[in-house]
């Protein structure tokens, strides 16, 4: 999403010529040793010489997550209990798992969620300006296939009714214009493609890139599916289409003699807002499905919209939450589930007290990332294939709106070439639209390095470190906002959300993990290879489902 202007990246690329380094879009803000070279230019702390700016690393509780990693000791279970399911894992998969089963009249279940309170990836925070994201921020219309989430978006009052087949959103969860903004060569744009000094050529590519996407959208197999679909799994099996999923992105595109800078950027930027990853390691499969699996409609909206709100996705999670609430257990490390014939037992660690209650159960829901189940319940899964991108999310709090010249404000704002993916503008949905305070969420997903490396550097970075490389670029952009900055903290994901290599879509290993094994059931976007509500969504109320036949309780079906 971001972009400096013009005459600080000339500055900075003096800076890396003097440091003999290449200049890149990938330079900027790349490690400690540009910190170190950048602070001697005197450039951080300019910003707090009046007004310090304070917060803190936020965000999950990795230490005892990796109790599991470690095989530490657990006390003796204190207690015992009787439970028809056990769901470990509270984000969409886990709450979507559990609406299932409430909706279907099963209710003896418990949630267990680590953290102190419910939500993964689509957890949120607030504080006296606005509630804001920590994750996944938007859902876009849903697809026709996408049957479990309408079912869901309709009880929640999301949808409304439908209108000549098609759904009807609520006017106050769709995203309010101006949706997205560019900043480029010192002003902003309307819209995330490149538009200022573009070429003839870059006009053309773009005509045929957009042009190829709007086909993939009503493209269908030989077995009459549509290629690309959400849910994934939904899509068509014509091994002609699924070969995409064998080479990346960028092959893809230079197959096509697509060679546009300006497009490959844009394509590049899709790539890491949905998946972490760059164009050379995200397969073309996947590259293409950001474009072409989206084709929802609504009745009273463009095509091509989406529902948001200040919360981002934990406004999904707040409605599931006050729906199960009886049956959710936070602070609740589950670090042991144990196949005994017909049932597990399943033991966890309360954080609050310290003690250890073992729960018998007929079965069990594992609504965890795979690496994750496979630590609590080993079934031979090689999980070293699988590979998760690790993000940096801020929320910077201000008691001023950002200014710019060229296209205003919008609810999303990127900037050209830049590393951070840019903010979103948590009070846009706000019905006041005078306004003075907001909160930005910045987006950092760590693709400059491989998973692996960017965690480990993830671990060493101080907050003091992470502040100033998100101030020293917001106050690149917006010097207006100078002494109006009164927040800022950090949530650090390390593995925030599967990432689709090459081959792991359409390949064995992901087939691997769709097999359940009753009386362990598995629930989990990482399921899909794609990581987005519908997705943990549909493998929820799936797992669900499959618990239910075994367990032969009676139920509609929501897929």
């Amino acid at each position: 999403m971001l972009l400096l202007p013009v005459l600080y990246h000339s500055i900075y690329a003096l800076l890396l010529c003097q440091m003999n380094l290449p200049i890149s879009r990938r330079s900027f803000i790349i490690g400690t040793a540009s910190l170190a070279a950048l602070a001697a230019f005197g450039k951080f702390g300019w910003w707090n010489a009046e007004a310090p700016v304070t917060g803190s690393i936020v965000g999950a509780n990795s230490a005892m997550g990796h109790k599991l990693r470690d095989h530490a000791s657990f006390p003796e279970p204190s207690r015992s209990i009787q439970k028809k399911t056990v769901i470990i894992g509270g984000g969409i998969a886990g709450l979507s798992a559990a609406w299932k089963l409430q909706q279907s009249g099963f209710h003896d279940f418990m949630l267990l969620e680590l953290e102190k309170d419910v939500g993964g990836n689509a957890s949120s925070g607030e504080n006296t300006v606005s509630a804001y994201p920590w994750g996944a921020h938007y859902v876009p219309f849903l697809t026709e296939e996408s049957i479990c989430a309408r079912e869901l978006f309709k009880e929640l009052g999301v949808i409304t009714g439908y209108q000549n087949g098609k759904p009807v959103y609520n006017e106050y969860y769709l995203c309010a214009d101006p949706h997205e903004r560019l900043f480029m060569m010192g002003r902003w744009q309307e819209g995330i493609v490149p538009q200022v000094g573009i070429s003839d050529k870059d006009k053309a590519q773009y005509h045929a890139f957009f042009a190829q996407m709007e086909h993939f959208k009503e493209l269908k197999g030989q077995d009459n599916r549509r290629v690309f679909t959400i849910p994934v799994d939904k899509s068509s099996a014509d091994p002609h289409w699924r070969a995409l999923d064998t080479i990346t992105m960028v092959e893809y595109l230079h197959q096509n003699g697509w060679d546009s800078e300006h497009l490959h950027w844009y394509v590049n930027y899709c790539c890491r807002d949905d998946y972490g990853a760059n164009v050379d390691a995200v397969s073309a499969w996947a590259g293409i499905h950001y474009f072409a699996a989206r084709n929802g409609k609504a009745a009273n909206a463009d095509p091509g919209g989406m529902v948001t709100w200040p919360e981002g996705n934990g406004w999904i999670i707040k409605q599931l939450k006050a729906k199960l609430a009886d049956h959710i257990s936070s602070n609740a490390l589950a670090y042991q589930v144990v196949q005994q014939h017909d049932h597990v037992v399943v033991r966890y660690l309360d954080l609050l007290t310290n003690t250890v209650t073992e729960v018998e159960a007929s079965s069990v829901i594992f609504a965890t990332p795979r690496f994750v189940a496979e630590r609590l319940l080993t079934t031979g899964l090689n999980i070293s294939e699988l590979q998760y991108s690790p993000w940096m999310v801020a929320n910077v709090t201000l008691d001023k709106l950002p200014q710019g010249k060229g296209a205003a404000l919008a609810w999303d704002n990127m900037i050209y070439k830049s590393e951070l993916l840019g903010y979103v503008v948590a009070t846009h949905q706000n019905l006041n639209r005078i306004q003075h305070e907001t909160v930005l969420t910045y987006y950092w997903p760590l693709s400059h390095l491989s998973p692996k490396e960017a965690r480990e550097q993830m671990i060493k970075r101080s907050y003091e470190e992470w502040r100033d490389i998100i101030l020293e670029e917001l106050l690149h952009i917006h010097p207006e906002l100078k002494g109006h900055i009164k927040q800022l903290d950090v949530w650090l994901w390390g593995h925030g959300m599967i990432r689709p290599i090459p081959g792991y879509i359409w390949g064995k290993i992901r087939q691997a993990t769709l097999k359940q094994a009753p009386p362990a059931f598995y629930a989990h976007s990482d399921m899909s290879g794609i990581s987005i509500f519908e997705e943990a969504n549909f493998y929820g109320v799936q797992a669900a489902e499959a618990l239910m036949t075994h367990l032969k309780h009676p139920y509609r079906t929501s897929l």
